[in-house]
């Protein structure tokens, strides 16, 4: 073999040789570097200073539970990142966050997260708990939901509001509180950052997606009429009622049709007992009238009737006609709830009259979006 062949293979060997030790330093390099993020991200965690933190009080005082049992939540909620979600399923501010809250539900169950549905009621008919059941086959809810009946709950948390969110992480300790409707894609990041961490604190892998769920969110009118309450007692404070004639408490009332109907509030027509929560239509037939300024009207009603609904003198339009809107511009009262009654697309401000041809309907809230 010639020199310059044996000086040539030499060569190369040498250079192979550089190289496979330049790749076995880079990996050890890489190596380290994983483990040192790896380490700070634990040492991270390990230094969350959690005493200024509250732990989640005990579930207490339930009526009942469904898609779980007492026994099965308790062993449920030990090591898990847990959404407590404080709702009632009348309210509409409510109802709309519960599409995010089931989706979530279905992307993180696996993970580590449990969902639990604390309904405390607002009106006595959502402590029935048919109606509940109904409403969380309605809203697909597969999570826990427990009845808290005598507010023993939401009380243990302080609260005061529908909806509230609080989320305490694997340690029981409430890292995250929000009130009422949006900030959806930061509660979703706050669910994430504590799956993350309980994933470290148990030495896990879990998905590191950081997509978000996307449902398009309601958008509120910036201006528009405040609830409005039928209940003497829920009213207290606010100067709602426009009839002259006033509330009455437990009393039969004869309200005549106004002379002038002003923005914001309502007036009801025919003869109504005023209840604690709501009024109730005492004569064969009557009426509501409201001058409005929304995008979206519901009402909270309750017993058997058929609704005939008007806006500015005119049957509704399809324009305007709410999702519990028929056709011919009526709805059909089959269950005591919440029924959207007007939806359109911009704010505007209109005459809405309900006409009702049963005795023994209950009104007890109009709501507005």
């Amino acid at each position: 073999m010639k020199s310059e062949i044996k000086t040539a293979i030499i060569f190369g060997m040498i250079i192979i040789g550089i190289v496979g030790t330049i790749s076995v330093l880079l990996s050890s390099i890489n190596s380290d570097i994983q483990t040192s993020d790896s380490s700070l991200e634990t040492n991270a965690v390990n230094s969350i200073d959690k005493s200024k933190f509250k732990k989640a009080p005990q579930i207490v005082g339930i009526a009942n539970y469904f898609n779980t049992t007492p026994e099965e939540l308790a062993k449920e909620m030990k090591g898990k990142v847990v959404l407590y979600d404080i709702w009632t399923y009348s309210c509409i501010n409510c109802v709309r966050t519960l599409p995010y809250i089931v989706a979530w539900n279905e992307k993180y169950s696996d993970e580590g997260l449990l969902i639990i549905g604390i309904h405390s009621p607002e009106f006595e008919f959502e402590k029935i708990p048919e109606n509940v059941e109904s409403a969380i086959i309605k809203h697909g809810i597969k999570y826990p939901v427990v009845m808290d009946n005598d507010m023993a709950t939401w009380k243990a948390f302080e609260n005061r509001y529908w909806p509230r969110k609080y989320i305490a992480d694997d340690e029981g300790y409430i890292r995250y509180d929000h009130i009422g409707e949006g900030d959806y894609k930061e509660t979703e990041k706050v669910i994430q950052s504590l799956l993350k961490e309980r994933a470290m604190n148990l030495g896990l892998q879990i998905n590191s997606t950081e997509r978000l769920v996307d449902i398009k969110e309601f958008e509120h009118s910036n201006f528009r009429t405040p609830e409005l309450y039928f209940g003497y007692d829920f009213a207290q404070g606010r100067n709602q009622l426009g009839s002259n004639e006033g509330f009455n408490p437990e009393k039969t009332v004869t309200y005549s049709e106004p002379n002038n109907i002003e923005l914001h509030k309502f007036y009801p027509v025919g003869e109504w007992k005023n209840l604690e929560d709501s009024m109730e239509l005492v004569s064969n037939n009557g009426s509501i009238k409201l001058h409005y300024n929304a995008k979206e009207v519901n009402i909270v009603t309750a017993n058997m009737a058929k609704l005939e609904i008007l806006l500015d003198g005119l049957p509704i339009s399809k324009d305007y006609a709410g999702t519990d809107v028929n056709e011919d511009g009526k709805i059909t009262v089959s269950g005591a709830g919440l029924y959207n009654i007007v939806n359109s697309n911009e704010p505007s401000s209109h005459i809405l009259e309900i006409r009702i041809s049963e005795p023994g309907f209950q009104m007890y809230t109009f709501t507005f979006g």
